[in-house]
């Protein structure tokens, strides 16, 4: 490489470096080298794996080129491996010349071995099972906290916040969400009233199902 290149080179892997902290080690090879063998001319954080000025590039760079230079793609966001187990996210980007012909390297390496293990223990601690919800179920205390809740989702069904919302959009947004519980409410109080039918259960007032009267009592409390 030209001295211009490598001086911006290095000058960007430092910044790259203090940027992300200790964690991340930045590499620049000089392909054009004399010796191919010891092609690192600038290194940050060596520490990450063990890696110094004048050491040659990793295997998976050294495959690379072996493959050709007309197949060498950058490869971004893979998970490497170093000799003591760290686990790292690396990417590696092939310097070219005006020709096309590859005459460097730029690699990052991201230790992220404590991120992973934070990681697994956040999934464990905050893991449900595989058919839950995708989004959490919200726990109403009352009318007005439910009637707050069906809002929020009249957002999505009309498309706009329910400031912005007309009478007729509030009234169609709110008297859907009632209708989807309806049904659910109904399916449940049939299941429960079969099971205990030997118990005699009264019917609830006005040939009306319990539901029923609890949607009048929530559309009569909305403010439109």
């Amino acid at each position: 490489m030209q001295e211009s290149q490598l001086d911006f080179y290095k000058r960007l892997a430092h910044a790259i470096a203090l940027q992300f902290g200790d964690g991340c080690e930045v590499v620049v090879h000089d392909l054009q080298s004399a010796d191919p063998d010891h092609s690192i001319v600038a290194i940050e954080n060596g520490h990450v794996t063990g890696r110094k000025l004048g050491d040659g590039p990793s295997h998976v760079v050294l495959e690379a080129l072996h493959a050709g230079p007309h197949k060498l793609e950058d490869r971004l966001s893979y998970l490497t491996k170093t000799a003591t187990g760290k686990i790292l996210k690396s990417s590696t980007v092939f310097i070219r010349d005006d020709g096309g012909r590859v005459i460097g390297i730029f690699a990052i390496n991201f230790d992220i071995t404590v991120l992973r293990a934070a990681q697994s223990t956040i999934n464990w601690i905050c893991g449900t099972e595989a058919d839950a919800p995708k989004e959490p179920e919200p726990i109403v205390r009352n009318v007005a906290d439910l009637l707050d809740d069906l809002i929020e989702q009249s957002v999505a069904l009309v498309g706009k916040p329910a400031a912005l919302m007309n009478k007729e959009e509030r009234v169609r947004a709110i008297n859907d969400e009632l209708a989807v519980i309806g049904k659910e409410r109904e399916a449940a109080e049939k299941a429960a009233e079969g099971a205990c039918c030997r118990m005699h259960a009264p019917s609830p007032p006005s040939g009306k199902s319990r539901h029923a009267v609890k949607a009048s009592t929530m559309k009569s409390s909305l403010r439109i």
